[in-house]
């Protein structure tokens, strides 16, 4: 008989941005910041995204497109790989993601790519650590996680390269 893999997201669903606790507010507005950092004329599509540091510190990132798709790169991985170089060893505790459409002011649903789901999995796995990720789901729904990893089922990390012989 098969075996059942079982593989569940928990998730807490906030319908209002007053639920959020303040330090959730003050990161999903950064990530909203920076969505007017974002460089997309193709896509009109401006991703924010804003890390909260163990040190108490925030980092910030922004899709940037590029005419030579797939040239660009993602909010989430500018905030991330920003952080290695500016922070290498500061702990990530927290990623906040949102989305606009440029020039409409309202925020969409949010939620990472494959690729960006990859690479933050890559520093949770890294720093031992899962790494809570606050995603705006709507103008005024929120969805929170607490790790990246539950976003990535049958993910590939490190340990997938080390030989088990």
């Amino acid at each position: 008989m098969p075996k059942k893999i079982t593989n569940t997201l928990e998730f807490e669903l906030y319908n209002s941005f007053e639920k959020l606790s303040q330090q959730d507010q003050e990161l999903m507005l950064g990530a909203r910041n920076a969505c007017n950092t974002a460089y997309a004329p193709y896509s009109n599509f401006r991703v924010g995204a804003a890390l909260l540091l163990a040190n108490g510190q925030m980092v910030f990132g922004s899709n940037q497109e590029n005419a030579a798709y797939p040239s660009g790169l993602c909010a989430e991985r500018v905030a991330f790989f920003s952080c290695s170089v500016q922070q290498p060893d500061e702990r990530i505790l927290k990623v906040a993601v949102t989305a606009t459409r440029a020039g409409s002011g309202i925020f969409l649903m949010a939620s990472p790519c494959g690729g960006c789901r990859q690479v933050m999995l890559e520093y949770e796995h890294k720093q031992q650590q899962p790494i809570e990720i606050i995603l705006q789901w709507g103008e005024q729904q929120y969805i929170k996680a607490g790790s990246i990893a539950g976003l990535l089922p049958f993910s590939f990390n490190m340990d997938s390269l080390i030989s088990s012989t």
